[in-house]
C-alpha cells in the first residue's frame, strides 16, 4: 500500500503567465453586454464627472457577475479583478463598497428598470414560458452579528426575513424585499409590493388571465387575493385547516374523491382530491377550495385524521375548469420555489454582509440580478445541453470555474480550454452562441 499522496511528489511554482480559473465566467459578462444589461445599468446610474474611473453601472454589473460566480462578500470581487483580460477594469473593494453605500431607493428602482429591459430582450431571443407562473415565498437569513433591523424570527433564530418572487418555468428572480426577522408571514402589504415589483419586471404582453400567482398559506389574505384579481390574474394559495374546513372534509362521501395526479399527469397511487362545499363568500368571487387526501409518509405530522388516518391539504384558487386534479397538481409544483430559494442563497443571499439595512437591501437586489444571469445563460446559451437545468453549484464546477490559458497574438486574444475537460464542448458551444447573439 502506497501511503504517499500525489501532492508530495510534484513541485509547485507560481511562474506561469496568462492563466485563468474563471474561463466560463466570461460568458456572464459577455451575456450582460449582448442583452444590453451593461449599457442599461451604465445609463441608469451614470455619473457625469470626469474624475469617475469606475462607472457605478459597471460596478453593479461586476458585483452581479461575482455573485453568479459564487461570491458571497464584497472582497470576492478580487477574483474578477485579477482577470483583467476577461473582465476589464474591475473596481477595488473600497470603491465597490462606496458604490453599494450610495444605492438609495431611487437608484435601486433604476437598476430594476434596467433588469426589466434586459429581461424583455432575453424573452424575445429565447423560448418564453407558455404560461407565466409567479411563485412567492419568504425565507430566513441568519445574522451572526447585530446588524441594523436584524431581529428574532418565529424559528427562534436571528436575522432577516426577505420575501421573494420567482418565475416558475425559467427560475428567474423577479423581485424581493428585505424585511426584519420578525416580519409577519402573511402580511398582505408585503405580498402586494413583491407582486407589483415582479409584474413590472415582465415584458409587455406576457400577462393574461391565465397568469398564475402561487403562494403557501401565508398568501391566504383577502387583501392580497383581491389585489391579484384586480390585476386580472389567477391565484392558487394554501389554506389553513380550520374547524369548518375539517368538518367539510370529513363530511365528503367516498365517491367525491378522484385520484390525484403526479408531476407527469399520471394518476398517483395513495392520493386523491375533491372539491369542498364550504362558504367562501369571505374570499374573492369565484374562489374554490380543493382538498388533497393522501396516505401519510412515515414521520408525517397530521393536524387531524379521518378513520383511514389520511393527511389533508387544502388550496384556494379562482381558476376555472372541472379537472380539479390538474389544478391541484399545478399548485403542488409550487414546492419547486424551495429550489429557487436555495439557488439564491448559493448566489449571495445566505450572507447579508453589511451592517446598514439599506446596504443589505441593495445587496439583495444584486443577488436577484446574479440569479437572473444564471437563468438567462441557461435559456440563451445552454439550451439543448446537459447543463440546461443545472443549479449554480453544478454550473460553477463544470462550466464557470474552468481553467484556461489566455493567449495574446497580433492584438487578438484567444482563450484556450483544456482538451480533456468533459464539458469543454458545452462551454465552446455556449461561447459560439454568445457570439451569435445580436447586440442589444
Amino acid at each position: 500500500m502506497n501511503a504517499t499522496t500525489p501532492a508530495s511528489r510534484f513541485e509547485v511554482t507560481c511562474d506561469m503567465p496568462g492563466l485563468t480559473s474563471r474561463a466560463g465566467t466570461a460568458l456572464l459578462t459577455g451575456l450582460c453586454d449582448r442583452i444590453g444589461l451593461t449599457g442599461g445599468l451604465a445609463d441608469a446610474l451614470s455619473v457625469h464627472h470626469r474624475k469617475v474611473v469606475h462607472e457605478p453601472g459597471r460596478i453593479v454589473r461586476d458585483l452581479a457577475v461575482m455573485l453568479a460566480d459564487g461570491g458571497d462578500c464584497l472582497t470576492d470581487l478580487g477574483v474578477l479583478r485579477d482577470q483583467r483580460v476577461l473582465f476589464g477594469d474591475v473596481a477595488s473593494d473600497a470603491t465597490a463598497y462606496r458604490c453599494v453605500e450610495r444605492l438609495d431607493e431611487d437608484m435601486l428602482a433604476r437598476i430594476r428598470e434596467a433588469r426589466s429591459l434586459a429581461r424583455a430582450r432575453v424573452w424575445d431571443l429565447a423560448d418564453t414560458p407558455v404560461r407565466v407562473i409567479l411563485d412567492i415565498d419568504a425565507t430566513l437569513v441568519t445574522s451572526h452579528s447585530e446588524k441594523e433591523r436584524a431581529a428574532g424570527n418565529y424559528k427562534h433564530g436571528f436575522g432577516f426575513h426577505p420575501l421573494l418572487c420567482f418565475e416558475a418555468t425559467t427560475g428567474e428572480a423577479l423581485a424581493g424585499i428585505l424585511r426584519p426577522g420578525n416580519a409577519g408571514s402573511n402580511t398582505a402589504a408585503d405580498h402586494i409590493e413583491v407582486l407589483d415589483r415582479a409584474l413590472s419586471q415582465l415584458p409587455g404582453g406576457a400577462l393574461d388571465p391565465g397568469t398564475l400567482v402561487r403562494c403557501d398559506s401565508a398568501g391566504a389574505a383577502r387583501a392580497f387575493l383581491d389585489a391579484v384579481v384586480a390585476r386580472g390574474l389567477s391565484f392558487s394559495v394554501g389554506c389553513d385547516l380550520s374547524r369548518r374546513v375539517r368538518e367539510a372534509i370529513l363530511a365528503l362521501p367516498g365517491s367525491a374523491w378522484t385520484p390525484a395526479l403526479d408531476a407527469g399527469g399520471v394518476p398517483r397511487d395513495g392520493a386523491w382530491v375533491a372539491e369542498l362545499d364550504i362558504d367562501l363568500s369571505a374570499w374573492p368571487k369565484g374562489t374554490r377550495a380543493i382538498c388533497r387526501r393522501e396516505i401519510p409518509h412515515p414521520g408525517a405530522q397530521l393536524s387531524f385524521s379521518d378513520e383511514g388516518g389520511h393527511r389533508f391539504q387544502v388550496m384556494l384558487t379562482n381558476q376555472k375548469g372541472s379537472r380539479i386534479a390538474r389544478l391541484e397538481a399545478v399548485h403542488r409544483q409550487r414546492a419547486a420555489i424551495e429550489d429557487s430559494i436555495r439557488c439564491a442563497k448559493a448566489s449571495g443571499l445566505r450572507n447579508l454582509p453589511f451592517r446598514l439595512f439599506s446596504m443589505n437591501e441593495a445587496w439583495l437586489q444584486l443577488v436577484l440580478a446574479g440569479v437572473d444571469l444564471l437563468s438567462w445563460a441557461r435559456m440563451l446559451l445552454l439550451h439543448g445541453t446537459a447543463l440546461v437545468t443545472a443549479e449554480p453549484k453544478r454550473l460553477r464546477y463544470r462550466l464557470l470555474h474552468v481553467a484556461g490559458r489566455i493567449v495574446t497574438h497580433a492584438r487578438g486574444v484567444r482563450l484556450r480550454l483544456p482538451r480533456n475537460w468533459p464539458w469543454a464542448s458545452v462551454l465552446l458551444t455556449a461561447f459560439e452562441r454568445l457570439r451569435a447573439l445580436p447586440a442589444g
